[in-house]
């Protein structure tokens, strides 16, 4: 694309300013448009308060877990799980069926395939596989308005033409970058004079929602999306009104947005019924997000013994005792409500050059997928799209012709706050699990650097959620004075030297970013201290515009 030299603009409310720091290339303007501008200024200056407010409240209380105090079930809310007439609005149309979804980054590219996939949803992620670099973040809502409209065309530089060529497209359920995220190429100014970097969370939404809200209803669906990340009931009380507000900007009904939570994080799962009370008259469901849950678990107890130590990333399967209790208590929860229970996605993919390892895929795939019907989840998701049928075939064995089974309460569950954090597996640590999550984690971030989100890596679907199991789990074994199974200590130096053998290993060439990589691993995996998030200082530090 072209680059346009015109100065950068600037929109201002009747309080708040909003400038334009990235490069204006060809066809920004179709996004960055004054109107949609002054929208994403106007969230910013009516919610912005609260989003620090809520980041303040995460910190507070992973310092609580950290120092003892086990996350439990609100007493001060359950009158609401008491109540049992209160139901959320459930799916809108086009997501009455959810049995398959496909996940992906929105390049043109990615996109199409996701639109010809067959899939019933597509989750258009503006998150987890997504660098955000400003070029990903802009395009990506460019390819997601020319693919609503009809228009999206792409020809690869080998000149392979890509058109969407499918009768029935998915529905797209968009994915904002959550709340914790920042969009360093959009400053705001508030009312007295202080200027930050914008929330990613309300720029992708905003000018996703601006754009597309309108022509969405009108072609029978909606503004559909996935909130990631999310901690708290606050949170979705924070959505949920930038929801209302939203509605009422454009003059669309009340309800019209209807909002999918991720369920990834270990403080969330102690609120799930509040968290759909709060987004009730937008909630459509809940989503199993079975590796941020992970890392979330590693995050919050990295500090609090042997006993919160996990083994290999490999693993720490659904199965384990954790992630059992959470996934059955989130089938309970949504089914209880009337929303939709959505599973995770298995990071087994297939390689069409390799027949042995695409037939572990589809075994490995379809076995999840069996759990998960059978657990009486109503869709899942996958990330190719030769493991939709894997996927479908599973789930109609189970729906057959129902569009789903919210009919299924699961009244059989019972899940204690003590099954949430038991993380008892009984199995080792080994010196290959060591040496698979600094590889994973180094060849990740490198990629992420150059722009890539969503990465395959050694037969997995990595992306940022499964980056940072790999990086958190290095340093919880580091700071717990763990040993392999041999016997062999894991500490720093030991780490250091599978750095240097991975950098020795790794195929090199002018533009990686491998040296970079190594630099951001060793700071979130071997540091003092822990970040809360890989990508952050990464995404200050590394992430540069081409």
């Amino acid at each position: 694309m072209t680059l346009i030299d015109t100065p950068p603009p600037t929109t201002t409310t009747t309080t708040t300013t909003l400038t334009i720091r990235g490069p204006l290339r060809e066809r920004y303007d179709e996004i960055l448009t004054p109107a949609a501008l002054d929208f994403v200024a106007q969230l910013h200056e009516r919610f912005g308060g609260r989003r620090h407010d809520r980041l303040a409240d995460r910190m507070r209380r992973r310092f609580e877990i950290g120092n003892g105090q086990d996350p439990t079930f609100r007493s001060d809310t359950a009158h609401i799980r008491e109540d049992p007439d209160w139901r959320v609005a459930g799916a809108g149309p086009g997501l009455e069926d959810r049995r398959v979804e496909i996940t992906g980054p929105t390049d043109p590219k990615m996109t199409i395939n996701a639109l010809n996939s067959g899939a019933r949803v597509w989750l258009a992620d503006q998150e987890d596989a997504t660098s955000p670099t400003w070029r990903n973040v802009i395009e990506g809502q460019l390819s997601l308005r020319d693919a609503i409209r009809g228009e999206l065309r792409y020809t690869s530089p080998e000149g392979k033409v890509y058109e969407v060529t499918a009768e029935r497209t998915p529905t797209i359920v968009m994915r904002p970058r959550g709340w914790h995220l920042m969009e360093k190429h959009l400053d705001v100014t508030d009312r007295h004079g202080r200027t930050l970097a914008a929330s990613g969370s309300l720029v992708d939404f905003g000018l996703y929602f601006f754009h597309n809200a309108e022509r969405l209803i009108a072609d029978g669906r909606g503004p559909y999306f996935y909130l990631p990340k999310i901690e708290s009931a606050e949170e979705a009380k924070l959505w949920d009104d930038v929801f209302t507000f939203s509605e009422r900007f454009l003059g669309i009904p009340h309800g019209t947005i209807r909002a999918t939570v991720l369920i990834e994080t270990l403080p969330a799962a102690f609120e799930m019924e509040e968290i759909l009370f709060e987004l009730r008259d937008h909630a459509a469901g809940l989503n199993a997000g079975r590796w941020d849950y992970i890392f979330s678990m590693i995050k919050n107890y990295r500090g609090r013994g042997a006993r919160f130590v996990l083994p290999d990333r490999s693993q720490v399967t659904m199965t384990v005792p954790f992630m059992r209790a959470y996934t059955e208590l989130l089938v309970q929860t949504c089914h209880k409500r009337g929303a939709f229970a959505i599973g995770g996605m298995s990071a087994f993919i297939p390689n069409r050059r390799d027949e042995g390892a695409t037939r572990t895929a589809f075994e490995k795939v379809a076995a999840d997928k069996r759990r998960e019907a059978g657990d009486g989840f109503d869709g899942t998701w996958v990330a190719h799209p030769d493991l939709i049928p894997v996927a479908q075939a599973e789930f109609d064995a189970v729906l057959g012709e129902r569009p789903n089974q919210v009919d299924r309460l699961r009244e059989d569950v019972a899940v204690t706050p003590a099954q949430l954090i038991d993380c008892h597996i009984g199995l080792p640590i080994t010196a290959a699990g060591v040496h698979g999550n600094v590889s994973v984690g180094i060849r990740y971030i490198e990629a992420w650097l150059r722009g890539l989100g969503a990465v395959a890596i050694d037969g997995l679907m990595e992306d940022a959620a499964t980056a940072e199991i790999s990086r958190s789990q290095i340093w919880q074994w580091i700071h717990q004075d763990r040993t392999t199974e041999d016997g062999t200590r894991i500490t720093r130096e030991y780490v250091e030297g599978l750095i240097a053998q991975v950098l020795d290993e790794v195929p090199r060439h002018d533009r990686d970013r491998f040296d970079d990589a190594a630099e951001v691993f060793r700071d979130v995996a071997l540091g003092a201290e822990f970040p809360t998030f890989l990508t952050l200082g990464a995404y200050a530090r590394f992430l540069v515009e081409d």
